[in-house]
């Protein structure tokens, strides 16, 4: 015997209604539109509105990454799910995305630093990251380490979108962002929540208006 379940099958209204229940569930009041717009495809790509209470910007972030990204600026990300997550024909400029961690020279590095490969790997960022944008979507240690080079001196990105997901590190990053004072643009997601897919779902909205 066949089923056949009720569900909607229009794309469009699938999208339609999709969005119209995420603005009625989350406040965006207290956000820049251009801000607004990230929060919207990172609650879309996780299934969770009260995000947004946990959402921590930069007013400037948005804009100044579609600048960058407008410019040409290379997309750094910490691993290959973030990297499969961005599309790459909303880039305004046919961005470069790099992924350092796959490079044959990070497990030594790892071995060197006494830390992890996503660690090492952002010894490979630094000649990329100025007027960069950088995507983390995995590894509370990569922004840990990316703090750490930057303030020892390392070229500023234009914007550090900051969601590492865990139990061990994540939340402590994510924090260490938020207070860093290291004068760049971010938008970061307190607590253990993050991905790849919001981490992804944010930099498709930072680009998106570039196009």
């Amino acid at each position: 015997m066949s089923i056949e379940y009720d569900y909607i099958r229009d794309p469009q209204e699938i999208y339609r209604e999709s969005f119209a229940q995420i603005e009625a569930a989350a406040d965006f009041g207290k956000m820049p539109a251009d801000v607004a717009d990230v929060a919207v495809r990172i609650i879309h790509a996780c299934g969770m509105p009260e995000v947004i209470d946990d959402l921590a910007w930069t007013d400037d972030f948005a804009a100044k990454g579609r600048a960058a990204l407008k410019a040409g600026a290379p997309i750094i990300v910490d691993c290959r799910m973030a990297r499969d997550g961005i599309i790459q024909n909303r880039l305004p400029a046919n961005n470069q995305i790099l992924c350092p961690l796959i490079d044959e020279r990070v497990p030594e590095i790892a071995k060197e630093i006494g830390n992890t490969r996503s660690a090492a790997a952002v010894e490979l960022w630094k000649e990329h990251l100025e007027g960069a944008v950088v995507v983390i979507g995995n590894a509370p240690t990569a922004l840990f380490r990316l703090l750490e080079v930057l303030h020892d001196g390392a070229p500023k990105p234009a914007a550090i979108l900051g969601f590492p997901v865990g139990f061990v590190g994540a939340a402590e990053s994510k924090d260490a962002l938020i207070a860093a004072n290291i004068d760049i643009p971010y938008m970061t997601l307190r607590g253990r929540r993050g991905g790849s897919a919001i981490a992804s779902a944010a930099l498709n909205a930072v680009a998106k208006d570039n196009k």
